[in-house]
């Protein structure tokens, strides 16, 4: 899938982060961790959590539901396979843009 330059961006700053970074990294596992889950392994605040996951769910990389009064999520690697064919299709680019999402 081709997204526009927009929505590629919106992926990039929410993995332009260290903190949402290290949270993509405790849900590389693929299973489904609580919030509070994700809250012991950082040193910040359950408002600071709230906001970095809002950010990556925004931007579609992060996946989630709620379950009675906890937010469970889990990485969405549809979206990750798709961010890494963009990047495949611009290292690869040897002749005019073909379907990296770069068209114009």
């Amino acid at each position: 899938m081709n997204y526009s330059h927009g929505e590629y961006a919106l992926m990039f700053k929410a993995l332009a982060d260290e903190t949402r970074l290290k949270i993509i990294c405790q849900l590389r596992g693929g299973e489904e961790l609580c919030a509070c889950n994700i809250l012991e392994n950082l040193s910040i605040t359950q408002p600071t959590l709230s906001h970095h996951m809002k950010t990556l769910t925004e931007s579609g990389l992060v996946n989630c539901r709620k379950d009675a009064n906890w937010m469970r999520y889990t990485i969405n690697g549809q979206r990750l396979d798709e961010m890494q064919q963009f990047l495949d299709g611009l290292k690869n680019e040897t002749g005019g843009a073909r379907s990296t999402g770069c068209e114009s």
